[in-house]
């Protein structure tokens, strides 16, 4: 039997995605696994890697039942995985307690108090990235003041993709790609830096030998191989970053190439050849060799729908059992009845304190602008576009910093809105193009399995074969007057209330 199937595993913040694809990037069957986030304490956010485990062998298992795939024409296996874990596992392989992930801020007095002993500029100059609680450097640090108990048991510390890697093979690594949620790891060699190491007070043996995103570090084994319905001995590589995978799926492999990203988070990654760095944006090397991505991550995308939707639309929903119009679909609808702008309706997208290029843990949603003529499609066209104008904003830093954008490839859940689409359009003056936006960050985590194990002479013949266009967008220069108005209001708003949006 010819292996002629990739698959890829996402390991996202809400849920797992598995997809199974053919050479050409077909998706022959697809799954998806559910897991929580708990939010135990205000700035505290955090997952059990084990239920990740436990999704990603329960879709497995689906995807190949429902898709009637045969693991043995399985030829590789690709992983992505949210950034900036702390996995903190022992000698033994187990779990010591939840990681931190991506959104939680608890560590902030640290990071605070390292920037102030070593500084801020050595920090960056060495990473290409400001010392944040969101990152994994914190995090381990945290452990270390106020579970040392859990501290001294500590073997390695793993990410989201290589935890995932290492329970399919057995193997511990760090691939490339996600090395940057620690500022002792060299952004211009990709290698870890020692004495940073010893300055940060992080032990060098916490930290996995370093590999590149398509090795292949090791095989399925048979243990793994009973839990989730892979044949044991298929190759898995060390797979990447999910921004950065998604960036993979969407196609951009060239310099000045852009993605736009709008799943749970939102937010761009810009392709670079050249080490670019900005302490208001986010530097990590791109899952494709000799490449750099200048990031803006932000927390309003796809989850400020999600929030939306869940907290204001239970007519909607009473709605959709009757029309089978999804309650998501009827918010869309109601929004593109509101001209562009929302009639001056802004709306704060900071849901979870920011990322880039604001940074700034304690930062709020706001709504501005409301009145007794304003609807909810006011304040839903509103989210739209507030995270439209974040992700401008970070754009313009980029910009300034000398990474010039001119085309967007949009992926992530908001892509499947065409309204939502033009108005990133509209607000930042880009084309956006739109793959197959669902199946990017697996498809990219898949690329790097068939690049890793030869399904794919390189990127180029990868891309060329996988990455298709469904449509795009271009910028309506009758709403750019309005845009940009607004979007001085935006900026105006969080400068005239960031006095308030601090540790209380």
């Amino acid at each position: 039997m010819s292996k002629n199937f990739l698959l890829g595993i996402d390991i996202g913040t809400s849920a797992c995605k598995i997809a199974v694809f053919d050479r050409n990037g077909q998706v022959m069957a697809s799954a998806t696994g559910d897991y929580p986030v708990y939010y135990p304490q205000e700035g505290w956010t955090q997952q059990n890697p084990e239920e990740w485990w436990d999704a990603v062998c329960g879709a497995i298992q689906k995807c190949l039942s429902t898709g009637n795939i045969d693991p043995e024409q399985i030829a590789g296996v690709g992983i992505d995985g949210q950034s900036w874990s702390a996995i903190a596992i022992d000698n033994q392989g187990r779990v010591l307690t939840d990681t931190p992930i991506w959104m939680d801020t608890r560590a902030q007095e640290i990071c605070n108090r390292l920037n102030e002993e070593i500084g801020t500029e050595k920090i960056f100059l060495l990473a290409g990235n400001s010392l944040q609680p969101s990152y994994t450097t914190a995090k381990i640090l945290w452990y270390k003041e106020n579970m040392p108990e859990i501290y001294g048991k500590i073997y390695k510390i793993l990410q989201s993709n290589s935890f995932i890697a290492y329970r399919l093979t057995g193997a511990v690594t760090q691939d490339l790609s996600q090395g940057y949620g620690l500022h002792c790891f060299d952004m211009r060699t990709g290698t870890w830096d020692k004495k940073m190491c010893d300055r940060l007070g992080i032990p060098m043996e916490f930290l996995p030998d370093i590999v590149p995103c398509d090795q292949v570090v090791g095989t399925v084994t048979e243990e793994a191989a009973a839990r989730c319905g892979l044949t044991a001995g298929t190759p898995v590589v060390a797979g990447g970053l999910d921004a950065a995978c998604g960036t993979l799926g969407a196609g951009v492999i060239h310099p000045g190439e852009t993605q736009e990203q709008g799943g749970q988070a939102g937010g761009m990654s810009i392709c670079i050849d050249t080490y670019k760095a900005d302490p208001s944006l986010i530097l990590g090397f791109h899952v494709v060799p000799g490449q750099w991505l200048l990031q803006g991550g932000t927390t309003g995308g796809g989850g400020v729908m999600r929030w939306f939707e869940k907290e204001f639309a239970d007519y909607e929903r009473i709605k959709s059992k009757e029309t089978g119009v999804s309650s998501l679909n009827q918010l869309n609808e109601i929004a593109q009845k509101i001209p562009a702008g929302s009639e001056g309706v802004v709306f704060l997208p900071y849901m979870s304190g920011e990322r880039s290029p604001i940074w700034n843990p304690y930062a709020k949603g706001v709504f501005y602008g409301l009145d007794f003529a304003k609807s909810k499609g006011h304040m839903v066209r509103a989210c739209m576009e507030g995270v439209a104008f974040s992700l401008r904003h970070n754009l313009e830093v980029a910009e300034a910093a000398g990474a010039e954008v001119k085309v967007l490839r949009a992926m992530g859940g908001s892509a499947n809105s065409l309204l939502w689409t033009q108005i990133k359009a509209d607000v930042t003056g880009k084309k956006v193009v739109v793959p197959a936006s669902d199946t990017a960050t697996t498809l990219g985590a898949a690329i790097l399995a068939g690049v890793g194990v030869g399904v794919y002479k390189d990127y180029e013949e990868a891309v060329s074969l996988t990455v298709r266009e469904t449509r795009s967008h271009e910028p309506n220069p009758l709403n750019k007057e309005t845009y940009d108005k607004t979007y001085r209001t935006y900026r105006e708003l969080y400068e005239s209330l960031k006095h308030m949006m601090v540790r209380q």
